[in-house]
């Protein structure tokens, strides 16, 4: 199942960069312009997909590790805290990217 899923997200990956890379230079301000709102929206929808894929993932995998040992939850806490902060970072930088990108 695993070797399925990394070979879907090479695909993937390499379905979503083929365009970019062999796109022929814009020829306006209105097409580079579009480019930029397209790449932002991009950036930042991917971003918030990964983001939000994370940290459901880190939270239930943490919520699942108390559930077992009740009496670990002070040493799981702050490790997921920081997990999950760490994640929402990266988001976040994608927003900012995408600000440059638009501006």
């Amino acid at each position: 199942m695993r070797k399925w899923m990394l070979r879907g997200m090479g695909l993937l990956a390499t379905l979503l960069a083929a365009p970019s890379a062999l796109a022929q230079a814009a020829s306006n301000a209105s097409d580079e312009k579009m480019a930029a709102y397209l790449g932002a929206g991009l950036a930042i929808g991917l971003a918030a997909l990964g983001g939000s894929l994370a940290q459901g993932r880190a939270s239930g995998a943490a919520l699942e590790g108390i559930a077992r040992n009740p009496n670990a939850s002070q040493k799981l806490f702050v490790p997921m805290i920081l997990g999950l902060a760490l994640i929402e970072s990266l988001v976040i930088y994608a927003l900012v990217i995408a600000i440059i990108l638009v501006v």
